[in-house]
């Protein structure tokens, strides 16, 4: 049976008696932001192992995005169907299984099993972010939504940011170094083997663990079978649908920079490729600072707001960085780490707000717009390519602006779920 809670008059961080399970979900949010980097850190090194040009490299980071375009609209039905908690630990199952195919794929040597990898270890961090990411939203009053959101996604930062150093440590062995191409077995097949049976412990812990059913207002309900609201299109929620259109920018212009990050890096002078990895790694950590300030900032300013300031603060910069050279071009580019932070959990919180019965359904269409990661940086690439980083840069500036945008006015509901 469902366990139903009262929720608090005040409107405080979660409703009674769901603290526990915000701080356990919360911890999920570290995992796929560490999965999620480590792939994303393993391009260079495919690139040298199997002697590829760049595009070819970077369809390990597509791979893995790709899977949300295929698996969070199903995810979303997986979660009508089991549930919120079932579906995250299915989600960590099939991580392992993932993980686990990086054993047979760095025996044989093989690119397409690599591949392969790569995207089911994404499909289970799509299904994850899908149930995750509703399920801490509505683990209270709607107002603190983005408040627990930003906190839970200073964990998946924090994961991002610890990730390309576990990658420098146990993975990225210069290639020089490596005795043959099959030497990679020793860098990969250790730590992802290590990293499955992380993954399946804490699968069996969350299975037995107590994380109830999100009943405390009517409108995070499920609907009953038949009811007229499933029947609904999500389609017809302008809001919802912008906001995945943001979502789609936003990930796809926060992997865009840190993929092209160490090359432009070291076009402005940085001598070596470790210092330039560093300086993404700041990166990163500029997100985890943002979302630990920004929910405080969200106590005394709406998201939409902030979105808005952030998204335009952030086009501003990338602006700077586009037309120096430099420390003040490296340093700009630095800097929208940080104002990247509050983006994915106030577009999601705005995009799924006032849909009830409806917001798995929500959540499905805005996690879909993930695959914004697998289509904006080869974009960036070919521009670049083409006319230099610095041009490359308008991109960018085009997705902070519609994400400014996204905030202050596409994210206002022009319908409710009772109209």
């Amino acid at each position: 049976m469902a366990t139903k809670t009262n929720q608090p008059a005040g409107g405080g961080l979660t409703s009674a008696g769901y603290l526990v399970p915000f701080i356990t979900v919360t911890a999920l949010f570290f995992i796929f932001g560490f999965i999620t980097n480590l792939n994303m850190a393993l391009v260079p090194h495919l690139k040298a192992i199997f002697t590829l040009p760049y595009a070819w490299a970077m369809l390990a980071e597509s791979a893995f995005f790709l899977a949300y375009f295929v698996f969070s609209s199903p995810t979303s039905k997986l979660i009508e169907t089991i549930g919120y908690k079932r579906t995250m630990v299915v989600s960590l199952f099939i991580q392992v299984v993932g993980c686990l195919l990086f054993i047979p794929a760095a025996k044989l040597v093989s690119f397409p099993l690599f591949l392969t990898a790569v995207f089911i270890v994404g499909a289970g961090v799509t299904a994850l972010q899908t149930s995750a990411n509703p399920y801490v939203s509505i683990l209270g009053p709607e107002s603190s939504s983005s408040i627990r959101l930003n906190l839970a996604q200073a964990l998946n930062s924090l994961g991002g940011t610890l990730a390309p150093i576990v990658a420098g440590a146990y993975i990225l062995t210069d290639p020089a170094k490596l005795a043959s191409p099959a030497s990679v077995a020793d860098t990969v097949r250790m730590p992802y083997m290590l990293i499955a049976g992380g993954l399946l412990l804490l699968g069996l812990a969350v299975a037995f663990m107590h994380l109830p059913h999100v009943e405390q207002t009517q409108a995070f309900r499920p609907a009953k079978e038949g009811d007229p609201i499933l029947s609904r299109s999500i389609w017809g929620y302008k809001h919802t649908v912008l906001g995945a259109i943001g979502i789609f920018f936003y990930v796809g212009v926060e992997v865009g920079l840190a993929s092209i990050a160490v090359n432009y890096f070291k076009l402005e002078g940085i001598s070596t490729a470790e210092t330039a990895s560093y300086l993404v790694s700041l990166y990163w950590l500029g997100a985890l600072v943002g979302r630990l300030l920004g929910a405080g900032i969200m106590t005394k300013v709406k998201a939409g707001k902030l979105l808005g300031i952030f998204g335009f603060t952030a086009a501003v910069l990338i602006t700077i960085s586009m037309f120096t050279t430099g420390h003040i071009a490296i340093a700009t580019l630095v800097l929208c780490g940080f104002f990247n932070s509050v983006m994915f959990p106030n577009i999601f919180t705005l995009g799924i707000a006032g849909l009830g019965p409806m917001t798995s359904k929500g959540s499905g269409l805005i996690m879909t717009a993930v695959v914004g990661g697998a289509v904006i940086p080869p974009l960036i690439g070919v521009l670049a390519d083409k006319m230099g980083i610095h041009q490359s840069f308008i991109i960018p500036i085009i997705c902070y602006l519609f994400i400014a945008y996204y905030g202050l006015w596409g994210s206002k509901p022009s319908r409710t779920i009772t109209a």
